[in-house]
């Protein structure tokens, strides 16, 4: 008796859902037909004193364009849209254009959104349409692999364009910089796309550059920068961070000699403790969150010497790979403390390398290297959305002005 009626229930339940779709299915359709009508009407009076030269209304309702189906977040709408018809010469005539629904217009805006969503998110365009299904129902045939191929070639043109954009006149106070490798399935290489992420000197942050390069070298690095710098971009920011593997700090070096540098230390702390075994990871990396965490740069200072001291004789590769950057770990301490949280880490654009890593793992790479390209271009731009300003961004001004800091306090000039 209970299995029953749990499997009645079921049905019931379904059929209730079914149902309810269909009434606001139905609802949405009358409403968009209702304002279909509606916007008619209103230009129709707004059109009534013009008169065709036998003094009859020159602009009057002609019945309904074929119907057509438009693709919404609620399901496939079936609408008849009216039709207007200018009864006067061909030079004097007006052409109605609808608002609400635009002639070609085959999806609602939500659904223009959501598919490229859909796409940057992982879904294949093979997949598209029954993703796209889950939502708004099974009658998404109007969405076709064609569409996404058609979004590719809008936003290689959106990226052709900004990566023209005009910097005259701009000015960064901070860089992040990395590189990230790309599979390419119809092609042997693995492209590195280079990425600059920059903080305004009101604190906002934005991209700099998204930009195809041949590996991580300098040789690249330099073709990004010369490109800023033809552009207009006269001066480099006041602090750049990254990795230090990064051909980047020798073209920065040549282009924007000006500008100090600071490595990552997630990068770092990775690289020193992948060179330790497991069972020492955990004390080695308590000490190596010591240097950075410190208040001052004696105590950072302090917890590199003790780190040195402890692993030099067993693991001398790991404090090799510690040491070589001695000089550019500690830079920070030079710049506001407020600022802190945001310059030991290239942490803007390693969130945006996370999502574009699982996209690209979901679809097993893009399909050429101007795919890739532009799918990055267009996740960091959506990313770019989402960066909070600096913390202290009060302080950019006197940061841009080339005031000095001490353990992250500005010192009075004499």
């Amino acid at each position: 008796m209970n299995e029953y009626s749990t499997s009645e229930d079921v049905m019931q339940v379904a059929m209730m859902k079914r149902t309810l779709d269909e009434l606001v299915r139905a609802g949405a359709q009358q409403m968009l037909q209702a304002a279909l009508q509606a916007e008619v009407q209103t230009f129709l009076h707004r059109m009534r004193r013009l008169t065709t030269a036998n003094g009859t209304r020159a602009v009057v309702a002609n019945g309904y364009l074929p119907e057509r189906e438009l693709l919404t977040g609620v399901g496939t709408l079936r609408v008849r849209q009216p039709r207007v018809r200018d009864r006067r010469a061909q030079e004097q005539r007006i052409t109605f254009s609808s608002r609400i629904l635009p002639r070609y217009m085959r999806r609602a805006p939500v659904m223009e959104e959501a598919i490229p969503y859909l796409y940057l998110k992982g879904i294949s365009t093979g997949d598209m349409a029954e993703a796209l299904a889950a939502v708004v129902g099974r009658r998404v045939a109007n969405v076709s692999p064609a569409t996404v191929a058609r979004l590719n070639r809008a936003w290689a043109t959106e990226h052709a364009a900004w990566q023209r954009r005009d910097l005259h006149g701009k000015r960064y106070t901070y860089w992040w910089v990395d590189g990230i490798y790309f599979n390419v399935r119809l092609a042997p290489e693995r492209p590195c796309i280079l990425v600059i992420a920059g903080a305004l000197p009101d604190g906002t942050k934005e991209l700099v550059a998204v930009c195809d390069g041949e590996r991580e070298s300098a040789e690249s690095w330099r073709e990004v920068m010369r490109d800023l710098r033809a552009r207009g971009l006269e001066e480099g920011p006041r602090l750049a961070i990254g990795d230090g593997a990064l051909g980047f700090w020798k073209a920065m070096e040549e282009l924007f000699p000006g500008t100090a540098a600071q490595r990552c230390w997630v990068h770092k702390t990775a690289n020193v403790l992948d060179k330790l075994p497991t069972s020492v990871q955990p004390p080695a990396k308590r000490m190596l969150h010591d240097m950075y965490l410190s208040p001052t740069r004696d105590k950072a200072e302090q917890a590199y010497k003790q780190f040195v001291a402890a692993y030099q004789a067993k693991y001398p590769k790991a404090v090799a790979c510690l040491t070589k950057d001695h000089d550019v770990l500690f830079t920070f301490y030079d710049f506001p403390a407020e600022h802190w949280s945001h310059l030991r880490t290239t942490n803007p654009i390693e969130s945006l390398f996370a999502t574009i890593r699982h996209r690209t793992r979901q679809t097993k790479g893009c399909g050429s290297r101007q795919a890739t390209i532009t799918m990055v271009f267009k996740l960091a731009t959506d990313a770019e959305k989402h960066w909070r300003r600096l913390n202290g961004s009060a302080l950019l001004p006197r940061v841009m002005r080339g005031e000095r800091c001490v353990d992250g306090v500005f010192v009075e000039a004499a």
